[in-house]
């Protein structure tokens, strides 16, 4: 989460809230417009034929550019501003004396809502296990972070509705908790490199929780929007330029064929393939989106989205700076099963 810069003088409490709500409706209103503004700068406009192919791809890369754009921003916006409530500290000070079971509950609940992202992956591993956090709620922290990402309920929710929304977080909870119990029962601290538990903190520390105004709050979610975007933005554009070669021109035949409900190994497919690539959910969803209009069943694309942010191959370089080898491997072999087994059961249910 980015700092404050400085705090001005506290506004009323009125003027406060009608900035805030300014904020919303302008988003909102810009969001409703979106389709509108396009059809009529392209199609009217310009005088792009919208029954061709071409039109037809710039159209939905504009459209859907803006819209991911919107979401994500909005979606950043309103998260940071519930983080402002909670930080990783306290997260590790409220966890330091669960046992495994409810710990590892609580630790992929928090994990969903606490500033985390891959490059934080080795201090946060340090800090928890050095204050005294059992291994494997330690790892349902630190997987179901990055799995569980709240950008992507929010875009899955406005793109899929509830259903699709509430199945990506159920899983992604469960492989969390399910994943940490197997590897805390496996007594994997052996596998850990050692310099890791050289320093011992005070697990009983208090951590003071900063008392924001409602104007800090809303400068701090505008200052994290801004962040994520500018460090997400090729990101983005790039799944979505995928996606709108996929939607003109890549045959639904071709995908329905080797990723498809009636190929056995579909979803171990897309996992292979989702796990070497470098992205995060705001990139993926787009492809997803895409695919599912393709006719892919979506355990399979819930499966490759889950493999691309949750065991992405630099997480996994940074990773191997605190675990051993064999604990790496027990590591992605564990979740990439978890995801797998997703994969199957729901497209079993939804099919």
């Amino acid at each position: 989460m980015s700092q404050l810069i400085s705090l001005t003088p506290r506004k009323s409490r009125r003027r406060q809230i009608t900035e805030l709500l300014s904020l919303v409706v302008g988003w909102a209103l810009v969001l409703r417009l979106n389709a509108t503004l396009w059809d009529w700068l392209l199609f009217d406009l310009i005088g792009l034929d919208r029954h061709k192919k071409i039109p037809d791809v710039v159209h939905f890369f504009f459209y859907d550019s803006t819209k991911i754009i919107l979401l994500l921003v909005g979606i950043t916006f309103a998260v940071t501003i519930a983080r402002t409530f909670v930080t990783i500290d306290k997260t590790r000070a409220f966890l330091g004396g669960k046992r495994a079971g409810l710990g590892n509950i609580f630790a992929a609940s928090l994990g969903i809502v606490t500033p985390f992202c891959s490059c934080s992956a080795v201090p946060v591993f340090i800090g928890f296990l050095s204050a005294g956090i059992p291994i494997g709620i330690t790892l349902s922290f630190l997987i179901a972070s990055p799995l569980i990402n709240e950008i992507a309920v929010g875009l899955l929710f406005s793109m899929f509705g509830w259903k699709i929304a509430a199945i990506y977080l159920i899983s992604g909870l469960t492989i969390a908790i399910t994943a940490g119990l197997v590897l805390g029962k496996l007594k994997v601290e052996r596998w850990v490199e050692p310099f890791v538990f050289d320093t011992k903190l005070n697990k009983q520390a208090g951590f003071a929780t900063p008392r924001y105004s409602i104007s800090e709050r809303t400068r701090i979610g505008v200052e994290e929007s801004i962040s994520i975007f500018r460090k997400i933005w090729p990101y983005l554009m790039v799944g979505i330029a995928v996606g709108a070669v996929i939607h003109g021109w890549a045959p639904a035949s071709f995908f329905v064929k080797y990723a498809g409900v009636n190929n056995p190994f579909g979803v171990l497919l897309a996992v292979l393939v989702g796990i070497p690539l470098y992205s995060n959910a705001a990139g993926v969803i787009p492809i997803v989106q895409v695919l599912h209009d393709k006719g892919l069943p979506m355990g399979t694309l819930l499966a490759f989205m889950m493999s691309v942010v949750a065991l992405s191959l630099p997480e996994m370089i940074l990773l191997r700076r605190v675990l051993k080898p064999r604990l790496l491997a027990t590591f992605v072999g564990v979740v990439a099963a978890g995801i797998i087994f997703v994969g199957y059961l729901f497209n079993a249910i939804l099919h």
